[in-house]
């Protein structure tokens, strides 16, 4: 699934002395929401996958990807490549670039093959090492050693945007109550369409349709999702969750193709038809991103299966991402806790209520 523009050349910048302005200045300039990453890889390893976490949390992204994993190998490049096609990041820059095996530098290089992403490496040597040169052969690359040409043109200079004055910083610690969460648990079972279904859009006669977030909820749910898992199918699983208000075995029914960038929605199944049956969902702006990275982790790990969101096994991962996030369903009256995330409480509440609607209305047996 390479890039359908060509990427430019790989830069190299030649930093013979060890300056410390070079780091500082590519540090300063890492701002991931104005698309510039600067990676600085972890010291005391050569491991293709470390390089991989390092990526990750470059991205803001929590390094460790939760779930199992076949062959015990975690998909790490698969998530950080699609967390950086689905994201705005149209530049990396890594520093000790000289330290870099001809193995992690391919990894760099198929990154940039797949993403189309502006790849500088920072060699602080006054030549190229030969695993470097070596594995640059394979690619176009220019060399540069003028330190203010890299800084004009490579490094780049980011000034973090400050948030809206009228929007007070929201504790990290604080809950998000969020109604649409209700029925991630549910008793429900809905099984996924095995021949081609294109589901009409959704028409909620079950079920009251999830209220919309106002803007400074989309903002905190989206900063918090971003954060919470480098995993794309869980965050996307609970995100779609978040604007569908649909259980999490209906969620385990989309395949990538049940995602339309274009038209930007996304078809859940319900053959059954335990609640709405099988409807497509308009996909608001702030979920897009998740829905992305989710379609290129399919198509990228196809080993994992071919689930777009949460697969079957994944309910209790997409549950402590969910609880990591500090998002939640509401709860039950404070008298009724028990120190514990109750995720099905609603559910419960209304198999209680139905039993006792049936013991009411029981027939006594006739003599």
């Amino acid at each position: 699934m390479p890039s359908a523009v060509p990427p430019p050349p790989v830069t190299v910048v030649i930093d013979a002395g060890d300056d410390v302005i070079h780091t500082h200045t590519a540090l300063a300039a890492h701002h991931p929401p104005s698309g510039r990453i600067t990676l600085h890889p972890g010291p005391g390893t050569t491991s293709e996958t470390g390089l991989a976490h390092d990526l990750l949390a470059a991205l803001g992204k929590p390094p460790l990807l939760p779930g199992r994993f076949p062959a015990g190998r975690q998909p790490a490049w698969e998530a950080a490549t699609s967390w950086v096609t689905a994201l705005p990041v149209n530049r990396l820059t890594v520093l000790r670039a000289h330290r870099l095996t001809a193995r992690r530098t391919g990894r760099l290089l198929r990154l940039r093959a797949l993403t189309g992403i502006h790849l500088t490496l920072v060699c602080h040597r006054p030549h190229l090492p030969a695993a470097l040169h070596q594995a640059l052969q394979r690619a176009d690359y220019a060399i540069t050693a003028e330190f203010q040409a890299a800084r004009r043109h490579y490094y780049g200079t980011t000034a973090p945007v400050p948030p809206p004055a009228d929007e007070p910083a929201q504790p990290t610690d604080r809950w998000l109550t969020l109604p649409a969460l209700e029925r991630l648990v549910s008793y429900d079972s809905p099984t996924p369409c095995t021949a081609l279904c294109t589901p009409p859009p959704i028409t909620f006669r079950h079920r009251p349709p999830p209220t919309p977030f106002t803007g400074q909820t989309a903002r905190e749910a989206t900063r918090r999702l971003a954060a919470a898992t480098a995993h794309p199918r869980l965050a996307a699983a609970l995100a779609a969750a978040l604007f569908t208000g649909a259980s999490f075995q209906q969620l385990a029914t989309a395949r990538p193709s049940d995602y339309d960038d274009a038209a930007a929605t996304l078809a859940l199944h319900d053959r059954a038809r335990y609640t709405d049956g099988c409807a497509t969902y308009r996909v608001p702006p702030w979920a897009r991103v998740f829905l992305k990275a989710a379609v290129c982790f399919a198509r990228l790990a196809p080993g994992q299966d071919q689930h777009l969101l949460a697969g079957p096994h994944d309910r209790t991962h997409l549950l402590r991402v969910a609880e990591g996030a500090r998002l939640r369903p509401p709860q039950p009256p404070a008298d009724q806790r028990t120190g514990r995330i109750q995720w099905d409480w609603r559910e419960r509440k209304e198999a209680q209520h139905y039993d006792a609607m049936l013991t009411r209305h029981q027939i006594p047996p006739s003599r």
